[in-house]
């Protein structure tokens, strides 16, 4: 559990570096991406690696119900995502649409993975993201929307979540996670 816990600290801490430390950030200059960018890929690292060994206590499962639901809030979750990057109707009302994603996206996991390791990930990556929001909030002063885009943004963002969410459920069922049951 000690990797696991690490890595969703180590994900929060340089997520939320540029917020809380902001001189000493700025002060790192250009070369501090490639710095934060190698904490949050050796955090992936660690939250994989303790997620993958930990078999932690089982609290509860998946069930008909509850695996429905997880993929309908997996849906909204990457259309959030889409959202954000295509600067959509909804990232025009939502200040924080990614980080509403993954909120959506650690509920949903969650729902399906009750045992402490699940806790742990989903929970903790969760609780940054409403820390960060809330981080963001502080420091950015009032929400300005993003300019219309076209309509036809919205298909897209529509079209490029059915791909995404096509490919994730794909990757999970490789690695041997059934999403549809």
């Amino acid at each position: 559990m000690f990797s696991l816990a690490l890595g969703v600290l180590l994900w929060s801490a340089a997520h939320l570096f540029k917020r809380l430390a902001p001189a000493s950030r700025e002060g790192m200059g250009a070369g501090g991406r490639g710095t934060v960018a190698l904490l949050v890929l050796a955090s992936i690292g660690l939250m994989i690696f303790g997620y993958r060994i930990d078999p932690g206590t089982f609290y509860w499962g998946r069930s008909p119900m509850t695996t429905g639901i997880n993929n309908l809030m997996m849906l909204v979750s990457v259309y959030f995502f889409a959202a954000a990057g295509m600067k959509t109707a909804l990232a025009r009302r939502l200040r924080h649409p990614m980080l509403w994603g993954v909120v959506i996206w650690s509920a949903a996991h969650l729902l399906v993975n009750g045992d402490s390791p699940s806790f742990v990930l989903f929970g903790g990556l969760g609780l940054w993201a409403l820390v960060q929001m809330a981080a963001i909030n502080r420091h950015a002063g009032p929400f300005v929307p993003p300019p219309p885009k076209p309509a036809k943004m919205e298909w897209i963002a529509v079209a490029g979540t059915l791909v995404v969410y096509g490919a994730l459920a794909g990757a999970h069922y490789l690695l041997g996670y059934p999403v549809f049951g």
